[in-house]
């Protein structure tokens, strides 16, 4: 249970970010966008469909979320979509909303997204609690958050690993690329994934492009004319293709951690690992200044000394105290976790100290952030449904292309350059899918007609660097936020007046700052 929203909060964007960074890695644009008007004619039952607006303590997937989900503030609901928009009268998709009622009288909702893919927007909503009764947004606006297909307490879900099989590490791993190093493993995730979900139909109509349809039903039922959003990291990505398939119904749209709109999926993630080594050099330099450094005095050494302190976990993981073993994987996206604030970095710091004098634990307890794995073993993020989505949205790399994305991936972040890593063959974990993916690169294209949006972009962020959100303002043309800091996500998130006070301004009254303005973490 973490007692710190914004820390918990941090954990959804940052793992969901890490998730982003290593999985999110991604993108694109609807392949055949709905019809302009929203209002697809054979929707219209779902369309009509009414909320029935309960108590949320039956609703959470962790004792972790029980807990604050019984929180009597907090109300949920279901809504029904169609699994498959091309049968809207077969099976049904359910989507789990948890919403805060405006303090005064509603002017509409506020839906959010927390990023991913697979993080859980009831679970952020219920995590801010706190921020959100104090914003003046929540006093116009109901603040809704939603489980995408596949996610939390939506339904069906999806998956391929139980939470005890990440526990063992038994679970499809992900350093620089995926390990997977052959057409067999490729179809033995797919088969796995698919037989783990209740079916092939399940699995392949979890891509984006069918949540944004949701979003839009989402919007019908919650009685909104048009669409009040925010959506952070892989949330941006939803966010601009909402706009895109359905510029009319755009009330205002803000992008926190934006994915760049104009790179290929293999693009994005080079860009996400030199991000993130960046701010490994930042923090092997604040290391440096103390004289007993783990990374040493050098801050230009600090790639090969992390290789030594890993290196014997590559053939033998650590043990820890609660019989779970750390392994070379763990210790990565435990790092890759702990830089997405800065105000983790001495996390990273002390964790890699005492795992070199043969402590694991901190080690252990960064990766299971990353997871957002509470303390009852259940994992807050849905890695199963990341990997069914990024499968359903972005075309697949030849195995020669990842292998040498693989490669590039150790020129550019070299931190993350050992054998395991990066010296190997590749194939993509998307190879042996069992349908062709719904987007096209680049993923955001025919962008016309939209009001005004607003991207918030942080200058030093590792996940989703800064060029990529000043793509993303130019693509939508839209207005930019500058935020000079080192952190992914920053409204709500940095404890800045200026972020929070520009995005509320927007929210509520569709004013946009001022061109060049910069805000600070």
């Amino acid at each position: 249970m973490r007692s710190d929203p914004r820390s918990r909060y941090r954990q959804t964007v940052l793992g969901a970010a890490a998730t982003t960074f290593l999985l999110l890695l991604a993108g694109c644009a609807p392949a055949a966008p709905p019809p302009g008007s929203g209002a697809d004619p054979d929707l219209g039952v779902y369309l009509e469909q009414e909320l029935n607006w309960v108590g949320c303590k039956d609703t959470a997937t962790s004792k972790a979320d029980a807990e604050l989900f019984a929180n009597p503030a907090l109300q949920c609901a279901s809504v029904e979509v169609p699994l498959d928009y091309d049968k809207p009268e077969g099976k049904k998709a359910h989507i789990a909303l948890t919403r805060l009622p405006a303090a005064g009288d509603a002017e509409g909702s506020l839906l959010l997204n927390p990023g991913g893919p697979g993080g859980s927007g009831t679970s952020f909503v219920a995590s801010t609690l706190p921020q959100w009764q104090v914003s003046p947004v929540a006093e116009r606006f109901d603040i809704v958050g939603f489980d995408p297909r596949g996610v939390g307490s939506s339904t069906p879900a999806l998956d391929c690993y139980t939470d005890e099989k990440y526990d063992a590490g038994d679970a499809t791993r992900f350093g620089a690329v995926h390990d997977i190093t052959s057409t067999k493993e490729a179809t033995e995730l797919a088969e796995r994934c698919a037989d783990g979900s209740g079916g092939i139909a399940n699995l392949v109509n979890a891509g984006s492009t069918n949540v944004v349809r949701d979003m839009d039903i989402m919007r019908q039922v919650l009685g909104d004319d048009q669409l009040t959003y925010l959506g952070y990291s892989y949330g941006s990505e939803l966010g601009a293709m909402y706009a895109a398939t359905y510029p009319e119904k755009v009330r205002a749209i803000v992008l926190d951690g934006a994915v760049s709109p104009d790179l290929t999926a293999s693009e994005f993630r080079l860009s996400s690992f030199t991000g993130l080594q960046a701010r490994f050099d930042d923090l092997a330099a604040l290391c440096a200044e103390s004289p007993d450094c783990v990374l040493g005095p050098d801050p230009a050494a600090a790639n090969d000394r992390l290789h030594e302190i890993v290196q014997p976990l590559v053939e033998t993981p650590a043990p820890t105290t609660g019989g779970r073993d750390l392994s070379v994987w763990d210790v990565y996206l435990g790092i890759s976790g702990g830089l997405y604030s800065e105000a983790k970095w001495p996390n990273v710091i002390s964790a890699l100290t005492a795992l070199q004098a043969g402590n694991a634990a901190e080690m252990l307890a960064l990766r299971d952030a990353f997871y957002a794995r509470t303390a009852d073993g259940a994992y807050g993020h849905d890695f199963d449904t990341n990997i069914a989505v990024r499968c359903m949205d972005s075309p697949r790399p030849t195995p020669e292309e990842q292998t040498a994305l693989a490669r590039k991936i150790g020129e550019a972040a070299p931190m993350f350059d050992i054998d395991v890593f990066t010296a190997g063959t590749y194939h993509s974990e998307c190879e042996a899918w069992p349908a062709p993916p719904t987007r096209d690169e680049p993923w955001l294209s025919d962008v016309e007609g939209i009001p005004e949006t607003l991207v918030v972009s942080v200058t030093g962020d590792p996940a989703t660097p800064h060029e990529g959100g000043i793509a993303m303002a130019k693509a939508l043309g839209g207005s930019l936020l500058t935020v000079d800091g080192k952190q992914h996500g920053a409204y709500l998130l940095g404890d800045s007046k200026c972020v929070d006070d520009a995005v509320n301004k927007y929210l509520l009254d569709l004013v946009t700052p001022p061109t060049d303005t910069r805000c600070s973490l």
